[in-house]
């Protein structure tokens, strides 16, 4: 089992940032890729990012340019940098983790509004 810890959502002005962090506890040894989701109200889940263990990333066609994906493989850490926020990023951000199952954090709140 794996569990996830998820900090650093908030409100924030377009055009303003914000970096979420999560750290993987548990039987971290077989994780193979970290990375976050986001789903907004009335929408389905959606993919934001992801980075394996070798370091390739992916990122969402929406967020190219704007957010970075990084991750700490000593402190099991992923984080995700954004930048530039427009309203429409306003979502819940989901932490994820994946080696056999796929594994959630609770979620964070992230609310782009002036």
């Amino acid at each position: 089992q794996v569990q996830l810890e998820e900090s650093g959502g908030g409100l924030v002005q377009p055009g303003g940032s914000l970096r979420l962090s999560c750290t993987a506890s548990g039987s971290t040894s077989l994780i193979n890729a970290m990375g976050w989701y986001r789903q907004a109200t009335g929408k389905q889940r959606e993919l934001v990012a992801h980075m394996s263990n070798d370091g390739s990333a992916t990122y969402a066609d929406s967020v190219k340019g704007r957010f970075t994906i990084s991750r700490d493989n000593v402190k099991n850490s992923v984080y995700l940098q954004m930048n530039s926020l427009e309203p429409e990023d306003t979502a819940v951000y989901y932490c994820n983790a994946l080696d056999k199952y796929d594994y959630w954090g609770q979620g964070t709140q992230v609310t782009v509004s002036s």
